[in-house]
């Protein structure tokens, strides 16, 4: 199969950031990123644009990295607690997930991208968790977080 160097104008997940240099199958590029406005042909005459991409790209990094710092100072002096629905027994009902934990933060008056919050698994059990929380791609940080019931077991 033949391959063609593009010049990507958009974030793509799998292949880049705008512009960067990338090889495609040709049939990718001519059917999808072109008539989609995704990507260009890598020739000489879009050298200026591809300095033009590549100062915006390191303007939005360099803005990206100053707002996940500002981001981590706010959540490093802030405590969770969620309250979750228990049984007589003490047992949770449900789970908690990211999303929840992003609303709860959201309702504080902190917007995170619910992706940003990794779990391994839902939290099934009341008590102490902590949460990983990937800010930028060179910052993460662990957030405490309190599972507790919203009915005190008697």
């Amino acid at each position: 199969m033949a391959t063609v160097e593009v010049l990507l104008l958009k974030f793509v997940r799998t292949l880049g950031a705008e512009g960067d240099r990338v090889r495609v199958k040709s049939g990718y590029a001519r059917n999808f990123l072109f008539p989609n406005g995704i990507a260009l042909p890598l020739t000489c005459a879009n050298r200026k644009q591809i300095e033009a991409l590549q100062r915006a790209k390191a303007m939005r990094e360099a803005h990206d990295l100053e707002e996940a710092r500002d981001l981590e100072k706010q959540l490093s002096c802030l405590s969770l607690a969620i309250a979750v629905k228990t049984g007589d027994s003490g047992k949770m009902f449900g789970s908690v997930t990211a999303k929840e934990i992003c609303d709860h933060l959201a309702s504080s008056g902190i917007v995170i991208d619910r992706k940003k919050i990794h779990l391994n698994a839902p939290i099934r059990e009341i008590g102490r968790h902590k949460i990983s929380i990937k800010l930028h791609q060179t910052i993460s940080m662990d957030l405490p977080l309190e599972i507790v019931s919203e009915n005190p077991i008697a």
